[in-house]
């Protein structure tokens, strides 16, 4: 994977609660004590978490303005604006709607530009799952992508919620139920993944995230429904005959099987050996051990059994927050990533082990990472290709001074945006591979095999008495149809098929940029197309070689497999100096300079939409 978590945020709502205080913030059920609940916090450990409702168990947030306010933190913690986030991954085991997905509610939170988004459902493993998705986006393309998990468990604690059952009023509140009572609470955490670490202070590598499932072998350990009945599966609160049939049954009760905990231990560890045997992962290697466990029981089991098994890691390498924190389910792991970050206690190089342990129906999820300075980039990088303006002679009028200014605003404009292209920061970052190169190509052939239709129409409807435009137009259609061809052996030379790219569509942004082009050279005397030429021709002179070089140094190419770049620098020169003897000739007025501004503009911005829109046909 190339990612990297570059900064992380945090939201635990309110002050912490004291084991003592739990119970006035959650209600005393039938308005008795809890007979269980000092003996669950002395096996878990835990003596303070947060609670996103107050002592009338009345909800101060929301679930997902929880998880946005982690967002949030993250983001100006790397740096970056909501702007810059272009995926969300959002993870919890209950958002606050069944409907929409948990990540459309947290992207609605943050009101950030459209992006994309995954919503990930499950219990404490689906905050890795969303890290993991991120991470992923991040190795394909994306540049910031946001991987968050938020959990507001105490909403299901409420005593309320249980004086108001038939089945509690009858025969009180079984222990499957009440044992979480005292083990979940509520928070968020989020995660910045982007391609490179973060410029200053340490970042961390994802080196690999597993996860595996044993559904198959087991029953739901943890779930919402009612109590089992001789193993069977619980019925859904959905299939009653109505809601308050369904609250009255205890189905919608959380629940824990623990007479089923010992297999969690169990296969969590047997998990953990078989990944790290998979991944040639020595005990001694690992500097931190950064393990989501719900209980200090739980913890001494797993110690044990990793020491007989012979995976044994000290415990001065072992980093908690449960004690202060508590178990906040889906979230645990970004709360600890975010405590251990900016501990002070990481230095590069340390690889930093994460455990994290699902009971829900067994799932385990292991991720390995790298702390990584801002300082130490491994991965090859240098700066964004810059270029100067096409020099266009226009002559020394006050308008063509006016048009050469004003396109060179557009020209200006035109790089800021390049920028942002993800395929050409992939170049910039040296994460550009040969596949991107095939993609680029492929896609740049399909709008290139247009370029000599345009000039030829353009040419086509050119007046008599503009004769010596036509011809240069005519001469630069000579210069350009086939043009394409060299594309297409770059393309086969990098192990593409001739077959394929000769099949190929435009994507999206060439379709754009073709149609507008063509029907533009349509219209009499289309002097307009000069902006475009401006634009396309310039990009060829200025920085076609630019691209080309630095494709060729990092994919360690011969000139053959980059001609298409390397020619166009020359040749646009050429072309250059036709646009000079057009716009020399007296054609200039001031609602012709307005009318090339404007489509070197549109040009532009199509251009690179079809950029961004590699791929995407």
């Amino acid at each position: 994977m190339n990612a990297y978590i570059t900064s992380l945020g945090k939201f635990l709502p309110g002050e912490p609660v004291a084991n003592d205080d739990m119970e006035s913030h959650l209600g005393l059920i039938a308005g008795k004590p809890s007979r269980v609940r000092q003996r669950i916090l002395k096996q878990n450990g835990i003596q303070s978490r947060h609670y996103a409702i107050d002592r009338q168990q009345r909800s101060l947030f929301s679930n997902a303005e929880m998880t946005a306010n982690a967002a949030r933190c993250a983001v100006a913690r790397g740096g970056l604006a909501l702007a810059d986030i272009d995926f969300i991954a959002a993870a919890t085991s209950q958002a606050d709607l069944p409907l929409p997905g948990f990540a459309s509610m947290v992207h609605g939170e943050l009101k950030s530009p459209p992006c994309e988004v995954t919503t990930v459902h499950g219990i404490c493993a689906s905050g890795l799952m969303a890290m993991k998705a991120a991470a992923l986006q991040v190795s394909a393309g994306k540049q910031n992508a946001l991987a968050c998990a938020g959990e507001f468990a105490s909403r299901l604690f409420k005593a309320s919620r249980f004086d108001d059952q038939e089945l509690v009023r009858e025969e009180g509140l079984g222990f499957d139920a009440e044992f979480l009572r005292w083990m979940l609470s509520d928070g968020a955490g989020a995660a910045m993944l982007c391609p490179a670490p973060a410029p200053n202070g340490l970042s961390l590598r994802i080196d690999w995230i597993e996860l595996r499932s044993f559904a198959n072998n087991f029953e739901p350990c943890m779930y919402v429904g009612p109590a089992k009945q001789e193993g069977r599966i619980p019925q859904s609160w959905l299939d009653y005959s109505s809601y308050r049939a369904a609250a009255d049954a205890g189905a919608i009760n959380l629940r824990q099987d623990i007479r089923m905990l010992k297999e969690v231990v169990r296969h969590a560890v047997g998990g953990l050996l078989q990944v790290a045997k998979e991944k040639s992962l020595a005990p001694e290697e690992v500097d931190w051990l950064a393990v989501h466990y719900s209980s200090n029981f739980f913890r001494e089991q797993s110690a044990a059994l990793a020491t007989k098994a012979g995976f044994h890691i000290p415990s001065e390498r072992w980093f908690s927050n449960l004690s202060t924190t508590g178990n906040v389910g889906s979230a645990s792991t970004f709360l600890l990533l975010e405590e251990l970050l900016y501990s002070g206690k990481l230095l590069p190089g340390q690889k930093v082990l994460c455990l994290v342990p699902e009971s829900g129906r067994f799932i385990f999820g292991y991720m390995l990472l790298t702390v990584v300075s801002g300082a130490q980039d491994p991965m090859p990088s240098a700066p964004p290709l810059h270029a100067e303006p096409p020099r266009l002679d226009a002559g020394s009028t006050p308008l063509a001074q006016q048009l050469t200014r004003e396109l060179s605003l557009v020209w200006f404009d035109l790089e800021d945006r390049m920028q942002r292209v993800p395929l050409l920061q992939k170049l910039y970052a040296g994460r550009f591979t040969i596949e991107d190169y095939r993609s680029f190509l492929f896609n740049l052939r399909q709008q290139v095999i247009d370029g000599s239709r345009w000039i030829a129409r353009a040419a086509s409807s050119i007046t008599p008495e503009y004769l010596p435009i036509r011809s240069a137009f005519i001469q630069h259609t000579s210069d350009e149809h086939r043009d394409f061809e060299m594309l297409e052996r770059n393309f086969v030379s990098t192990g593409g098929s001739i077959e394929e790219i000769r099949t190929g569509r435009k994507n999206i942004g060439s379709e754009a940029l073709s149609a507008y082009i063509l029907e533009r050279a349509g219209h009499e005397n289309p002097f307009d197309l000069i902006g475009a030429m401006f634009i396309v021709e310039g990009i060829g002179q200025r920085l076609a070689r630019q691209w080309g070089e630095r494709i060729q140094a990092t994919l360690q190419l011969k000139d053959d497999a980059v001609s298409f770049f390397l020619y166009h620098s020359e040749s646009d020169i050429v072309h250059f100096q036709r646009l000079d003897l057009a716009l020399a000739s007296g054609i200039l007025t001031p609602p012709l300079v307005e009318a090339i501004v404007r489509c070197a503009r549109v040009t532009a911005r199509l251009y690179v939409l079809q950029l961004e829109e590699i791929g995407n046909f």
